[in-house]
């Protein structure tokens, strides 16, 4: 059976790990959310959040939209290259509900699959 988990393994933890993925990433963004991405060694993607207070005042309205875009990666993980992701959100991401934001960051996803997937 698939385990739709979200452990260590899928997550970028380091300074280090961040800035490979800043070196010279495959971008696919919106004018709300950038995904930064890069191979990794390994047999599975990783995600690593960042959530500016500069663009996004209230950590409420932060943790809403690390929560969202964390549960969506749990649930397309397996539709994913092998590569790091780091999610860079902007000031706009506040207007959108809930269902947008995970519409958004879904079809993210796919565009940044093709990408690498060609």
């Amino acid at each position: 059976m698939t385990s739709y988990t979200f452990p260590r393994e899928l997550r970028l933890l380091t300074p280090a790990e961040f800035n490979y993925v800043f070196t010279d990433p495959q971008k696919a963004s919106s004018a709300e959310i950038t995904l930064l991405a890069m191979p990794n060694t390994l047999e599975h993607p990783r995600l690593g959040l960042t959530v500016a207070k500069r663009h996004v005042k209230r950590a409420n309205q932060r943790n809403r939209v690390k929560r969202i875009v964390r549960e969506s990666f749990r649930l397309n993980q397996y539709n994913l290259p092998p590569v790091d992701i780091v999610v860079l959100v902007r000031g706009g991401v506040l207007e959108l509900d809930n269902e947008q934001l995970r519409k958004l960051v879904e079809k993210l996803w796919r565009k940044l699959s093709r990408r690498f997937n060609g």
